[in-house]
């Protein structure tokens, strides 16, 4: 709905730009603004009050209902939990039908949240908090036919946020990772999202994906994690980029939204990466080698990547393939220096995250571009900055890649056409 409001604003500015300059006649602007449909209604102050009234009011009944828990009979318990979510999704429906989005999908999402509580208060009055990590998935479940019958981003963040937690419990306690079952929760997630054609729903997907995979790699060691680390950035970023190239305007943005969070995971992968290559923050159990699923992913991430670039014939997604696999090969050869400094794998990020910015730069992509300049500056900061090693050393490593850097920058101002005033 933000994003719809801000593109409305943009083409109107382009439109009235268009029509003095003479480009488009005021008979098409005016056919333009007509088959457009009708902006809706933003947030205004009363809006946010009432949100915030909204929340409020929950607040109270859960805090009142948690007061007076051990004095209320079990039946009514179960009633008064069960009218809560009744209520709050009646609310909800009115405002749905009077044209009130906004506060509908808060109703929805306050009813999943309440659902979220009856399970943790039934499960403590019928003694069954033995299986919390079930109780969670019972709540994830619930939120998600809710934000499906209803429409409600609210609720399917509250799903998203329950099935995560959920996850992780059991990767701590079967101590193996992938979790597999979670990506079914993710994917039913995702239909949701692209059927709603909503890049506020698939910001919320692929956020939902980052922990699912922090949690993989915690339970690897040194390598082995930054690998894996590095596999699931790499397929956030190729997948993403792939669907961009789609025909399908809705898998298409949903595409350029996961490519966004691919990119600032690779740029945090390389700044992690060579942070953390003098001194490891994983555990001190040699590595086992990566795991067959991540090397696949990796792998994935980078082709698809290639192939879509070529397809396409997109210097800026190729441009993002090369910062892929350079990555992939840096936290592939990631280990300890048993003497001297890993130069080879600074250099290597260093260069992926060059690629990066020039990605961006050739699709015109703005987060792209933010991606790699952090990544680029976190970079140089973790190579000046390391604890062990020669500073002499590092320094002329700086000076000898800002020296290239330099000389190719002039290589090319000399090759590449230059646009006229």
């Amino acid at each position: 709905m933000i994003f719809d409001r801000a593109y409305r604003q943009r083409l109107e500015t382009d439109l009235a730009r268009w029509e003095a300059d003479g480009v488009v006649a005021p008979a098409a602007v005016a056919a333009i603004r007509a088959a457009l449909p009708p902006v809706s209604p933003g947030v205004n102050i009363a809006v946010v009050v009432a949100i915030v009234g909204g929340l409020l009011i929950a607040s109270a009944f859960l805090a009142f209902i948690a007061a007076h828990w051990t004095e209320i009979a079990r039946l009514s318990r179960l009633a008064i939990l069960f009218a809560g979510i009744v209520v709050t999704h009646g609310i909800g429906a009115w405002f749905a039908r009077t044209e009130r989005p906004m506060l509908a999908d808060l109703c929805a999402s306050v009813g999943a949240i309440i659902f979220g509580a009856g399970i943790a208060l039934v499960g403590q009055m019928y003694h069954l908090g033995s299986d919390f990590a079930g109780g969670l998935l019972l709540w994830a479940v619930g939120a998600l036919v809710a934000a499906a019958l209803t429409g409600s981003r609210g609720a399917l963040a509250v799903a998203l946020v329950a099935a995560s937690i959920w996850s992780s419990m059991r990767v701590v306690e079967a101590q193996d990772a992938p979790h597999l079952p979670f990506l079914i929760i993710w994917f039913v997630a995702a239909g949701l999202a692209l059927a709603w054609n909503s890049r506020v729903a698939a910001h919320l997907v692929a956020l939902a994906v980052l922990p699912w995979w922090i949690a993989a790699a915690a339970m690897h060691t040194d390598h082995d994690a930054i690998f894996i680390l590095g596999g699931g950035a790499a397929l956030l970023f190729g997948g993403g980029l792939a669907l961009t190239i789609t025909p399908w305007q809705r898998l298409a943005s949903a595409g350029t939204v996961l490519s966004v969070y691919g990119a600032f995971s690779l740029a945090t992968v390389a700044v992690g990466g060579v942070a953390t290559v003098n001194d490891s923050f994983f555990g001190s159990a040699p590595a086992a080698g990566p795991p067959l699923w991540a090397i696949g992913c990796s792998v994935a991430g980078a082709l698809v990547a290639f192939a879509a670039g070529t397809a396409a014939r997109r210097a800026g997604i190729l441009a993002a393939g090369i910062g892929i696999a350079l990555a992939l090969v840096a936290t592939g050869a990631w280990k300890q220096a048993p003497t001297g400094e890993p130069w080879l794998l600074y250099a290597a990020f260093l260069c992926a995250m060059v690629c990066i910015v020039v990605s961006g730069i050739l699709d015109s992509s703005r987060p792209r571009i933010v991606a790699g300049w952090l990544g680029i500056a976190g970079v140089i900061g973790a190579i000046t900055w390391a604890v062990k090693g020669s500073l002499l050393g590092r320094s002329v490593f700086l000076a000898v890649a800002g020296a290239i850097a330099v000389a190719l920058a002039l290589m090319l101002n000399r090759l590449l056409p230059r646009t006229q005033p």
